[in-house]
């Protein structure tokens, strides 16, 4: 309404004689104060910065929503269902069984050469594994040995003795001893002590000692141990080996006081301890006692060997893998090619949206994987079932059955399945969160720019309240004015009518009078 022109018109009659007002207003905004102006124009600006703001971040969740979007189509669920038949069958057909003891003798083989090889590098001339162990336990010795008997004997010492865990909690351990003369573990029952070391002659006198012996020695020592104890092996028995970090783990956490309490009977320390010695995973006569030679000690060799049945696990998983992803930027790249001009190299390298091609983080990948792992999990277990029936004459009710299928099953696809189930949900719910805060962002932008609009319709209001004052005082005045024309002809009249009753007596008094009127007339 800058310039607008607006028309006001009174009017008042009276004895037929009219008087008219008209009033014409301007509202200008050259007529707003220089400050007002000033003041106008920042709340202008500091919302323009705020859209600006908004507007970008609208730009980013809209990108990271299309991203958790799945835009998979029928062909690429028919390609990732495949894939996993696929690899489902090359999984039944070359990964074949699982056995602990199969591996485990991989991992002794394995633990044997590491150790000869660590021993002849330190300075053994000997080819013997008996030797090899005995050259690294005399040079390089710790102090927790000669608290054998305190932890359970040569049996189990190495499981109860913290500073025998080869992982980063035995090292610690291994350093307070050093520098507290103390050794840490647990009894009998799974309770966490601490006991004097019985013989310091391995503990440092200085800084740099306690740091050879309980961090260099620590490391040769333990290389000593994984393969059991010289005598052990001198009398041609598997010997007492170490944790690995799996069963480190359980036993350091079954000495928490929730599962060393009493009204759980250390039933977990147990558990841990039968891993250990072979007793849990034995097997057993008619009468449940345990078979002398079928004892399978889960030690540090037993879980390289099971970490190498997983690494061959882990084959069809990575086939599986490879042929979604693959098939996944093929496409996608075919699709840039249809979309866009691409004439050069250059244009190749820099025309084409590679973030489009690329088969990681995104929703549309992770659903093709969750279909692609799903499909090869229900192929393994279906294969794992089938093969199990026919071992034991369909005898699902047998507990042997049980075992073969548990063998026989394909965990790896089973945690990847898991994991892309996880990560699918996972990103579902934030691309739900990413929209509700894009809602709220388009309502704040719609609020802002109302409130831009009302700062600049902010002069023109104020002018038109400053012309609707002056056009009321106008009508007061013209009010009053109309009034006293109204009383002046009320006083004509008075005066005229007065005239006409006095007439007679004027012209008694003078009667030449009507002459000198009708002169003045």
């Amino acid at each position: 309404m800058e310039n607008a022109l607006v028309q006001y018109s009174l009017s008042s009659q009276e004895n037929d004689f009219e008087v008219q007002f008209e009033a014409l207003p301007v509202i200008d905004m050259s007529d707003v104060s220089d400050s007002r102006k000033k003041e106008i124009m920042e709340s202008v600006a500091s919302i323009d910065k705020q859209q600006s703001f908004i507007s970008q971040r609208i730009n980013e969740l809209s990108t990271d929503i299309n991203r958790l979007t799945n835009n998979a189509d029928g062909f690429d669920y028919m390609v990732a269902v495949a894939s996993g038949i696929i690899s489902g069958l090359i999984d039944g057909v070359f990964v074949g069984d699982f056995s602990l003891d199969d591996e485990t003798q991989w991992g002794k083989n394995k633990v044997d050469a590491f150790v000869k090889s660590v021993a002849k590098r330190q300075g053994y001339s000997g080819d013997s594994l008996e030797g090899a162990v005995r050259f690294l336990e005399q040079k390089y010795p710790i102090p927790a040995d000669s608290a054998t008997d305190i932890f359970g004997g040569g049996y189990y010492h190495h499981l109860r003795d913290f500073s025998h865990h080869p992982t980063p909690v035995g090292l610690l351990f291994s350093m307070l001893t050093q520098f507290t003369g103390k050794v840490f573990g647990t009894d009998t029952l799974g309770s966490f002590i601490i006991e004097d070391v019985p013989c310091e002659d391995f503990i440092g006198k200085d800084l740099p000692s306690k740091l050879s012996i309980g961090f260099v020695h620590w490391i040769f020592h333990m290389v000593s141990d994984i393969a059991g104890s010289s005598s052990s092996i001198a009398d041609g028995k598997y010997g007492t080996g170490l944790p690995g970090p799996f069963v480190s783990l359980l036993k350091e956490l079954s000495s928490l006081p929730f599962f060393c309490h009493e009204k759980n009977n250390n039933e977990f320390c147990v558990w841990v301890s039968k891993l250990f010695n072979g007793t849990l995973l034995s097997q057993r006569d008619t009468n449940g006692k345990i078979i002398p030679d079928s004892l399978i000690k889960f030690d540090l060799r037993a879980e390289i060997g099971v970490m190498h049945a997983l690494e061959k696990q882990t084959i069809p998983i990575i086939i599986n893998e490879c042929m979604v992803r693959i098939f996944y930027f093929v496409r996608r790249l075919i699709d840039e090619f249809k979309t866009k001009e691409i004439n050069t190299f250059h244009d190749f390298i820099y025309v084409l949206d590679w973030k489009n091609t690329l088969p990681f983080n995104n929703r549309t990948i992770v659903r093709m994987m969750t279909i692609s792992s799903g499909t090869f999990v229900a192929i393994d277990i279906a294969d794992a079932a089938i093969r199990s029936a026919i071992t034991n004459a369909g005898q699902i009710e047998s507990p042997t059955f049980w075992t073969d299928f548990i063998l026989r099953v394909n965990f790896v696809g089973i945690g990847r399945f898991a994991i892309a189930i996880g990560t699918d949900v996972y990103m579902g719910n934030k691309k739900e969160r990413l929209r509700e805060e894009r809602i709220a962002l388009f309502n704040q932008m719609i609020i802002l720019t109302n409130a831009k609009a009302f700062f600049k319709e902010a002069g023109m209001w104020e002018k038109a309240e400053d012309a609707t004052i002056a056009v009321d005082e106008l009508y007061k005045n013209a009010n009053r004015m109309a009034n006293e024309v109204t009383m002046m002809f009320e006083d004509r009249n008075t005066a005229i009518d007065n005239i006409t009753l006095n007439i007679e007596n004027a012209q008694r008094k003078n009667p030449i009078i009507d002459k000198l009127i009708n002169n003045i007339l």
